[in-house]
């Protein structure tokens, strides 16, 4: 498949205003009772999503973003309705639309809101049918093997059957990572961003601090909070401190805030925000607190740590056998939170089966955020990655058409 570049010499994808435009949101109902790994059921099932570009004829360039533990649907663009000139881009816009790494001129683009997220998507904030009152806590608990299944039911709804890639950072990066092992015959390529196969007990123990945070706060009220004049911000916004620290780097914390003071020359000698380091993580939470449901957060974070790609199997390789996928696997030098390490291991497990992967340790000073803040070197890595993959299944989709019986199985390509 070739692309031609009209933008200017000297021009960087990264750095350019090209949108990926106007998406509408859209929602789709499952139409079946989703079936929890917990056992629950639920039905009634409502999902969030956008898609940019166009899906090709042959059906080759479908790509799957999904989403970090506070983003949603708008991955890239601008909402209808919205200015341009001062709309907030999605969570991903360095990174999608046309020319970038995700390059919505060759690919056809799906992000949807999570199961038990808070953008539209069925979670604890929505209708329990049987209540006529918002779940709260009464909610089923969800695992990312859950977020899958109904990712795989809108893409049927979509009508596509195999993804040329699932890209995913962080959280986005585990769904990725269960896509490739729930659904192997759907999923041509994974592009594992700053993620990891399983946490550790460090970062579990910093989710379960945030969590204590939000449901010791008084104004939780058991979870069921909405509609209350007092919502549980206090602890929402404690949690969000709590996580954003694991999300940077000591070096990029030192180099930003030091020790400097925020508006004074001396100590105040009092219990009160005077490094500028505390006024920043008291800003970072009052945004979150504006945006996100406490209870959604709880859900996340459990989510995440239950999510163990080993499983019950004596190795990560023997856990990984059915996996049929190329990978390219991402990590950043100084993220402390999803470190190197635990990519390195996912890699000799991937090899270790016979699978083809790319690896690389990005330089970066910005901790875990580099996957959101290093556009350029993703981009690097990325675009070959995802440019290749749409040309191998592009040959294979026609490779179907003029032999139909070398097609059987489809999951083979």
């Amino acid at each position: 498949m070739t692309h031609q570049d009209s933008r200017a010499p000297g021009r960087r994808p990264w750095d350019e205003a090209a949108s990926a435009g106007v998406s509408p949101t859209k929602t789709f109902t499952l139409e079946h009772p989703l079936t929890l790994s917990s056992g629950r059921v639920l039905g009634g099932v409502e999902v969030v999503y956008e898609t940019y570009g166009r899906l090709a004829a042959d059906r080759s360039n479908a790509v799957l973003i999904c989403h970090a533990l506070s983003g949603d649907a708008h991955v890239a663009g601008i909402k209808p309705g919205e200015d341009p000139a001062t709309a907030r881009p999605g969570w991903w816009d360095p990174m999608v639309g046309p020319g970038k790494a995700i390059d919505t001129d060759r690919l056809f683009v799906i992000c949807s809101n999570v199961l038990g997220g808070c953008s539209g998507t069925t979670g604890p904030a929505s209708t329990d049918p049987e209540t006529g009152r918002p779940w709260g806590l009464r909610f089923p608990m969800i695992t990312v093997e859950d977020m899958v299944d109904v990712q795989a039911a809108l893409l049927d709804h979509l009508g596509i059957q195999r993804l040329a890639s699932v890209v995913g950072g962080s959280m986005g990066g585990m769904q990725a990572l269960a896509w490739a092992k729930r659904y192997p015959g759907r999923v041509a390529t994974v592009v594992a961003d700053a993620t990891t196969w399983r946490l550790g007990a460090q970062a579990i123990a910093f989710n379960e601090v945030g969590r204590r945070a939000i449901l010791e706060d008084p104004d939780f009220a058991g979870g069921d909070y909405y509609g209350a004049e007092r919502q549980p911000d206090s602890g929402l916004g404690i949690a969000r401190m709590v996580g954003h620290i694991t999300y940077l780097s000591d070096a990029s914390m030192h180099e930003k805030f030091g020790r400097s003071l925020q508006s004074s020359d001396d100590y105040a000698y009092d219990f009160v925000s005077e490094f500028k380091v505390e006024s920043y993580l008291a800003y970072q939470g009052r945004r979150f607190v504006e945006r996100f449901d406490a209870n959604t957060y709880l859900y996340m974070t459990k989510a995440m740590d239950y999510f163990d790609l080993q499983g019950d199997d004596p190795t990560l390789a023997k856990a990984l056998s059915g996996v049929t996928s190329r990978f390219l696997v991402l990590s950043f030098s100084s993220d402390w939170l999803f470190a190197t390490a635990r990519s390195r291991e996912l890699v000799s497990a991937l090899r270790a089966i016979g699978l083809e992967v790319t690896f690389a340790e990005i330089p970066s000073d910005y901790g875990h955020d580099a996957f959101l803040l290093e556009p350029e070197a993703q981009h690097r890595m990325i675009a070959p990655f995802l440019a290749h993959a749409v040309e191998r299944e592009a040959a294979a989709a026609r490779l179907t058409v003029e032999s139909p019986d070398r097609g059987a199985g489809g999951g083979a390509r």
